[in-house]
C-alpha cells in the first residue's frame, strides 16, 4: 500500500475543515447555541448516554462528541485533520464541555489511547478512508469495556458504486473493490461551490467485510438494519420525504445502515 494515501486524505480533510465550519450544512453558529449535530438513528440506538463513557471515531471537527457530551457522556474523539481537532479542542473549552480529542489515523487509536469505554460511535462517511477493516475491527473491540457497546451509523456500501461528480448518479465501482479509488475535484460536499480541491483515496467495503471485521474481533451483532432514508442531502436529485429525511426518487436501494454490537 502507498504510505502516502493517509497523508493525501489528511492534508484535504484539513481544508475540508475550513470549509465545512463555515458551512450551512455544519451551522456551526447554532451548533454553539445549542443545537445537537446527531441525528434520529443514532439517538435512538444509544439513547441515555448520561454516565457514560464513550470514544468518537473519525470526529471531524467535534461536533458529534459535544453533542453527546452535552448529554452527560465523557467522550473521546479521534481524527486523522490536524485542523478539526485543533477546532474541536477550541470548541470545547469555548462550549465549556470536558471531551478530549486526540489527533492520530483511527487505525493507531489504540497507540494513542489506552482506555476502554462503554461506547464506541463512528457515523456517516468513515469506513470509506480505511483500506483494511479488520484492524478497525481489532481496535474498536481493543477499546471496548466487556459488556461494550460499538455503534455505527454509515451510508450503504450501494451508495459508494457510484461516481456524483457529474451532478448524476453513475454507477462506476464495485461493490467490492480492493483497489483504491482516486478521486480529484473541486468542492465539498458541505459546500459544491467551494474552489478548494479535493483529492481522495478511498475504497469500498461490502456488508460482509463489514460484519465479519467485526464478528472476528469478537463483538456480537446485535442487529444490522438497512433503511432507504439518509438525513443528509448529500447525493444528486434525492427527494425529502419529511423533514431531515432523503430518498432517491425509485427508492430502489437502500442509502444508510446501522449496525449495533456488543463486546464478550
Amino acid at each position: 500500500m502507498r504510505k502516502d494515501y493517509f497523508e493525501v486524505n489528511r492534508k484535504t480533510w484539513n481544508e475540508k475543515v475550513k470549509i465545512h465550519s463555515k458551512s450551512k450544512m455544519y451551522d456551526l453558529d447554532a451548533f454553539k447555541n445549542g443545537k445537537s449535530s446527531l441525528m434520529p438513528y443514532e439517538l435512538l440506538a444509544l439513547g441515555d448516554v448520561n454516565g457514560k463513557s464513550l470514544l468518537h471515531l473519525q470526529c471531524h471537527f467535534g461536533q458529534d462528541t459535544l453533542s453527546w457530551s452535552r448529554m452527560g457522556a465523557k467522550c473521546v474523539g479521534v481524527d486523522l485533520s490536524d485542523d478539526g481537532i485543533a477546532l474541536a479542542k477550541s470548541l470545547n473549552i469555548e462550549l465549556d464541555l470536558d471531551a478530549n480529542f486526540v489527533r492520530c489515523n483511527v487505525l493507531e487509536t489504540s497507540k494513542y489511547i489506552k482506555d476502554t469505554f462503554d461506547i464506541v460511535f463512528t457515523s456517516y462517511g468513515v469506513i470509506g478512508w480505511l483500506p483494511d477493516l479488520k484492524p478497525w475491527g481489532q481496535m474498536i473491540a481493543e477499546r471496548l469495556h466487556k459488556g461494550g457497546v460499538f455503534y455505527m451509523v454509515e451510508f450503504h456500501p450501494i451508495v459508494w458504486m457510484f461516481d456524483y461528480l457529474e451532478g448524476k448518479s453513475v454507477m462506476k465501482y464495485a461493490y467490492m473493490q480492493e483497489d483504491a479509488i482516486y478521486e480529484e475535484y473541486e468542492g465539498t460536499y458541505a459546500d459544491e461551490h467551494s474552489k478548494m480541491i479535493s483529492k481522495e483515496y478511498g475504497w469500498n467495503h461490502g456488508m460482509s467485510e463489514v460484519v465479519n471485521a467485526l464478528v472476528s474481533a469478537g463483538l456480537r451483532i446485535e442487529y444490522l438494519n438497512e433503511y432507504d432514508e439518509s438525513p443528509y442531502n448529500v447525493l444528486p436529485d434525492l427527494v425529502e420525504t419529511k423533514p431531515g429525511n432523503y430518498v432517491t426518487k425509485d427508492k430502489l436501494y437502500p442509502l444508510i445502515f446501522e449496525i449495533k454490537a456488543t463486546k464478550f
